[in-house]
């Protein structure tokens, strides 16, 4: 029989969460035929990744999946073989009282947040808690061999590559959003949290030699794009210009458009956690917006992954790359850290396609997640 897989999601930050575990559970039926029952407590932000959703049913399937709305109050449901806690989300006791009611226990993960930390390796697949007999695994995401890799579909790095030596291919995906660019224009996608350096990077992009179409995905920053134009309710549709930078606002898409998205444009702002792994997919220079954590402790993964990414950089390309990172997430001088990285992109355009690749030889991380549970049993 196939195993029975539950994931359970508990929308924190609007996209990130339910985006990570839609990909994981499509990914789990299609590639490895397991049954999967997604549990997610807010479907109103599923359905702008997947407009078929119905926000009023509580179980419906989608793409091979069952998805399920996570009710504040739970009826009786048995558990499933394998249990994941996506983002160490709170499982309902109810639920809990079931993998302990069980014949056979099932494998109970928690999976965490992606980090390039070194501790991480050490405490990949470790035991955790235990609730009445059933034992809870650390299951943590990453870039180091010795962690569970990162959420890659089989076939996705040959079809990136495809799409990206066919112009007139992506012509024709950007010609469907709206956008027309100007030749030879830079094409920059931005999705990001709100941020207070926004106008210095656009003051520079707008008075920059090359044009500039930045494309702009509905979202948080939509707010700051609005005060640098001096506009208001920008919605999707909208384009301005200033000098050499065109603005271009986008309709929220699919998952599956995003990613083209991402794999048209020249450099990639992007936030959270799915978009940062599809944007490095993407094989091009990208830009990490972090979620902000008390303390500035998000800073320590930044650092982290930083530390990691430039290891193979130039020691002039690798400081001017973490310059503009660091200033995109500290509220830093954007236009000269921009300045400074464009007078290495050559090396710094290369290095993202090596980085791309090398991540590529790692197991996927719903690969990982199924070798451990085949292991566990």
């Amino acid at each position: 029989m196939k195993a029975r897989w539950d994931i359970f999601c508990s929308v924190v930050d609007n996209y990130g969460d339910i985006g990570v575990t839609w990909r994981l559970a499509r990914q789990l039926v299609v590639e490895h035929a397991c049954n999967v029952r997604l549990w997610v407590d807010d479907l109103r932000a599923f359905e702008r990744m997947c407009p078929e959703i119905d926000v009023h049913l509580d179980e419906q399937w989608q793409e091979g999946v069952e998805v399920r709305f996570w009710p504040t109050e739970w009826r009786d449901t048995a558990s499933a073989d394998v249990v994941i806690a996506a983002f160490a989300c709170q499982l309902p006791p109810e639920y809990m009282e079931a993998m302990a009611a069980s014949a056979r226990a099932p494998l109970w993960m928690n999976l965490d947040y992606l980090s390039a930390e070194e501790w991480v390796v050490g405490c990949h697949r470790l035991p955790s808690v235990k609730f009445k007999g059933v034992q809870k695994y650390f299951f943590f995401p990453g870039f180091r061999p010795g962690t569970g890799g990162l959420l890659r579909e089989a076939g996705l790095l040959e079809q990136r590559q495809a799409f990206q030596q066919d112009a007139a291919a992506q012509r024709q995906f950007l010609q469907a959003l709206g956008v027309f660019a100007t030749e030879g224009a830079r094409l920059i996608s931005l999705f990001a949290y709100e941020n207070a350096g926004l106008g210095r990077w656009l003051d520079v992009l707008s008075s920059d030699v090359r044009p500039t179409h930045l494309l702009v995905p509905e979202g948080r920053i939509l707010g700051d794009v609005q005060r640098w134009l001096g506009v208001e309710g920008l919605v999707a549709g909208d384009v301005h210009q200033r000098d050499a930078l065109t603005v271009q606002v986008l309709s929220f898409v699919r998952q599956e458009q995003y990613d083209r998205l991402l794999w048209c444009c020249d450099f990639n702002a992007v936030r959270g956690e799915d978009s940062f792994v599809r944007a490095q997919w993407a094989g091009r220079p990208l830009l990490w917006h972090i979620y902000r954590q008390d303390e500035d402790i998000h800073l320590d993964k930044l650092d982290a992954f930083l530390a990691l990414y430039t290891a193979a950089l130039s020691p002039a390309a690798s400081a001017a790359l973490i310059a503009l990172w660091q200033a995109w997430n500290t509220d830093g001088d954007m236009a000269q850290a921009w300045k400074m990285l464009l007078e290495h992109w050559p090396e710094v355009n290369q290095h993202a396609q090596t980085w791309c690749l090398e991540q590529g030889l790692q197991a996927d991380l719903a690969t990982a997640l199924v070798q451990f549970y085949e292991s566990w049993i």
